[in-house]
This record gives structure tokens, sequence and C-alpha cells, in this order.
């Protein structure tokens, strides 16, 4: 809260310490414009769900893969090739996970074949906890819809992938 009074005093000018009924009357009227915003521009859902997503992701030792391919962006269209399943490449250093989007879920693989454990994050709450085969191949029943990304737990430590919207 004095952060807020000392930027808007550094923006204003204003050096000196406020009185004790001046600091209370900022106070309630910060709270007033808050209240205020919260009913005239609320916060849409949607919105705070990925806030909260994007805040339980926060681990220091999580490492990023980063998106290579994107069927939908880097592939060439082919003709007659009406409903083709979204290809997608994420990379980790070593570690490459493919993944195909279908409208009946998503199938996947950790190469170099490995075990992980995988969750498929699109809500506040994680996606049942999946396992790899001995090939390193994963399905999940469920197609991601909006935002989504997997994290996954390897024997060299956790990996989430890039957020992305289907």
């Amino acid at each position: 809260m004095s952060d807020l009074h000392d930027d808007f005093d550094d923006a204003f000018g204003f050096e000196e310490e406020l009185a004790p009924d001046e600091e209370l009357t900022l106070d309630l009227l910060e709270e007033e414009l808050r209240q205020a915003a919260a009913i005239l521009d609320p916060v849409p859902p949607r919105l705070r769900q990925i806030a909260v997503e994007a805040f339980a992701l926060h681990d220091l030792d999580t490492r990023i893969a980063e998106l290579g391919f994107d069927s939908v962006v880097d592939a060439l269209p082919v003709r007659g090739a009406t409903a083709a399943p979204r290809m997608l490449t994420f990379h980790a250093g070593e570690l490459t996970v493919d993944v195909e989007l279908t409208p009946h879920g998503l199938l996947g693989q950790v190469l170099p074949p490995q075990s992980a454990r995988i969750e498929v994050l699109s809500g506040p709450q994680a996606g049942a906890p999946l396992t790899t085969d001995d090939m390193g191949r994963f399905s999940y029943e469920d197609a991601p819809a909006g935002p989504f990304a997997l994290r996954l737990r390897t024997g060299e430590g956790v990996i989430v992938t890039d957020w992305l919207t289907v």
C-alpha cells in the first residue's frame, strides 16, 4: 500500500509525509476505486483463471519446452485435407515432445523415450496425471479447449510447454 503512495508522491512531486487522517482518506479512496472497478469493469473470469494458472506454474526449477513446430503455422496446406490434426513439437534441451491434437483428445510422445508423468494444464487444476509407456507415448481422451500447456515430470526434472490456444 505504501508503494502506491510512494508512486503517487513521486509522480506529483510530493516529498512530505502525509498526516494520519490524510493517509486514511487516501486508503478509503483507493478502496472505493477498487470496488467501483470491480463493479463497473470486472476482470473477466477466463482472464482470472489464466492468471491463477500462470501463478500456479511459478517454479524456479521448471524448464520451458519451447514450441518448435506448429502445423497451423509452419505446415504447407494439403489439397483435400479438411480436418487434419494439429501437430506440435516442443523442445527443451535434448528432450522433444511431439503432440497431435484431434477433436477426440491428444496423442503424444516424449523423445528420447522415457518414463514421465504428464499433466494437461487447462484450468486452475491440472487434469488427471498421465504416464508414458515404454516408447514414451501418452494419450489424453479430452480435447483441450482454450489455452493449455503440458507439465512433464521426468527423472531429470519438471518441464512445462509453452501455452497454446486451441
